[in-house]
């Protein structure tokens, strides 16, 4: 009976984002439940390299090359995967961008709007879009990626046109979720930790930022990939039948001090 819940058979899902780091790992999860994949990413040899690293996993998977800022394009794929695919029931936001280590006197207009643009523009752009679809069937799920610094200040590193963005992520999810639960749309969202990521890199190298960070998590490590699309398995998943607008917090222990 519970097992049964994460069996994603028969069900398509989009994942942006998807061509490496957290989102390749959700595509993985969701193709291994049973769902039929798209991989939604900027760049093209991601797109390529992903769908064949996915296929040889026996994972029925799709590709589309897609900028989330340009909301035609959003819309334009949405409507394709709900035509050739006969439907859309899972989203998953992870489509982000984190350029870290800028005090907020030195944030210029470009790299503020760099962040909204894709963590926040795109991220709604692509829940209006597919979500639309979803609420056209009556059922669906959306599971956005936000993050622990929707909560907390990361420290020591500044970056705050990072953290503002991902808070407002964290609050479109609970007013979507409010808008569309009696609709049959389920929307909710991860917040993560530092998980080993090419975003993260800049730290993990840096060895006092690094040290910091270690023990600012009662865990004492940074997260894997695959941890974050376990929680996101879960979420989309029919398991998670009585959740939404909950922001999931991933963050070994991270804000508990």
């Amino acid at each position: 009976m519970y097992l049964d819940k994460y069996n994603l058979g028969g069900r398509v899902a989009v994942v942006t984002g998807g061509g490496q780091g957290i989102g390749l790992c959700c595509a993985q999860a969701l193709g291994e439940a049973g769902a039929k994949v798209v991989v939604a990413e900027l760049h093209p040899e991601r797109v390529e390299s992903a769908r064949e690293a996915l296929r040889k996993q026996g994972i029925a998977a799709e590709g589309a090359v897609l900028d989330v800022t340009d909301s035609t394009a959003v819309e334009a794929l949405a409507e394709r995967v709900a035509r050739d695919q006969g439907h859309i029931d899972i989203l998953v936001n992870n489509a982000g961008v984190a350029v870290s280590d800028v005090r907020a006197e030195d944030t210029s207009d470009a790299h503020w709007r760099m962040h909204m643009s894709v963590n926040l523009d795109g991220l709604f752009y692509c829940c209006r879009s597919f979500g639309r679809r979803m609420l056209e069937r009556g059922s669906g799920a959306v599971v956005n990626i936000g993050s622990m610094s929707g909560f907390i200040v990361n420290k020591p590193q500044p970056q705050s046109f990072y953290n503002a963005s991902k808070a407002a992520v964290h609050h479109l999810t609970r007013s979507l979720a409010a808008e569309w639960g009696g609709r049959g749309v389920r929307v909710n969202a991860v917040a993560p930790t530092y998980i080993e990521t090419p975003l993260t890199r800049f730290g993990m190298q840096n060895a006092a930022m690094y040290k910091t960070w270690l023990e600012m998590t009662p865990m004492n490590r940074v997260g894997q990939p695959e941890e974050i699309a376990s929680v996101v398995l879960f979420l989309a998943s029919d398991a998670a039948s009585l959740m939404t607008g909950a922001i999931v917090q991933a963050d070994g222990g991270y804000t508990c001090w």
